[in-house]
């Protein structure tokens, strides 16, 4: 292969395009991998995270419970003041802080167009670039929001993805707008949230599912999954999500050495390919996972 040849091959195999909506996409390896933090105060500071230099996202959850006028963040055993600063560094490196709405305890739900709204208003007044006496990081701004909707109704989340958006025309900032569905299509929470184009970026659950999980009785499965999502979202930047360890899902964790060598090469095909995300930074502690991927992600 000439020199000319060999670099048009790499830079189809590497590059990051940027369309014109600012939404990232990607053909080949990004080297970007999600991180969910906020569950447990062993897996240390979220500064400690960004410290890493493992992750371009870091997600901190959860508000576990909305709608009705009725909220609750909860971060187990981390102290809210110490979040603000933190927020601060990680966004001085360059990555992304988001606050995931939702989750797998909690009580939350949407009634209405106007409860979506309002939801909408209290997220932006305490956590994005509004204002409020009672911001629980400070006067840090986050990033943006991540839906994980695994509990009540799934009616009128599209409204708040559209009320969330319109902020981004209001401050001065992008509001970033991204979702965890689980892999079986469509999701039957996020379904019409999703269908509205509006998500930057969709942290797709490969795991609890074995219909869709990657194993190897199950490639065909897989493969049919990833293509689905990525050919449904072509705005948005699909990411695999994945367990850390063993023992953080109930199903399909996949080891390092079969990600890099079976999965990756599959699911770096699709250019709307956005990186890994996984569950969680404290499982990742525990067994080095981004550690072992991040070159080849």
């Amino acid at each position: 292969m000439g020199k000319m040849a060999t670099l048009l091959a790499l830079a189809v195999t590497f590059c990051v395009l940027l369309s014109s909506s600012g939404t990232v996409v990607a053909a080949g390896k990004t080297g970007r991998i999600t991180v969910y933090w906020g569950q447990t105060a062993s897996e240390g500071s979220l500064r400690k995270a960004c410290e890493s230099n493992l992750y371009s996202t870091v997600i901190i959850s959860f508000l576990t419970n909305f709608g009705g006028g009725k909220y609750k963040l909860n971060l187990a055993g981390h102290s809210w003041s110490a979040v603000g600063p933190d927020v601060k560094y990680c966004q001085s490196k360059n990555i992304l802080v988001l606050l995931a709405i939702g989750g797998g305890i909690g009580k939350y739900s949407l009634a209405s167009k106007a409860d979506a709204k309002a939801v909408a208003d209290h997220l932006w007044d305490l956590y994005l670039g509004g204002r409020s006496k009672s911001r629980p990081f400070g006067n840090a701004v986050l990033d943006g929001i991540d839906f994980d909707i695994e509990l009540g109704s799934n009616k009128h989340y599209d409204d708040l993805a559209r009320y969330l958006k319109d902020y981004s025309k209001k401050g001065k900032r992008k509001v970033w707008i991204t979702a965890a569905p689980q892999c079986p299509f469509p999701d039957r929470m996020l379904g019409e949230a999703l269908r509205t184009g509006l998500f930057d970026r969709v942290h797709v659950q490969f795991y609890n599912n074995p219909v869709c999980s990657y194993r190897a009785g199950n490639v065909a499965g897989f493969t049919r999954a990833w293509k689905k999502w990525t050919s449904s979202l072509p705005k948005s930047s699909v990411y695999l999500g994945l367990p850390a360890a063993p023992r953080a899902a109930g199903s399909g964790y996949v080891k390092p050495a079969t990600l890099t060598s079976k999965v990756l090469p599959i699911v770096q095909r699709s250019k709307n390919y956005g990186g890994i995300m996984l569950w969680s930074r404290y499982w990742d502690l525990q067994t080095g996972y981004s550690k072992a991927v991040k070159r080849a992600v």
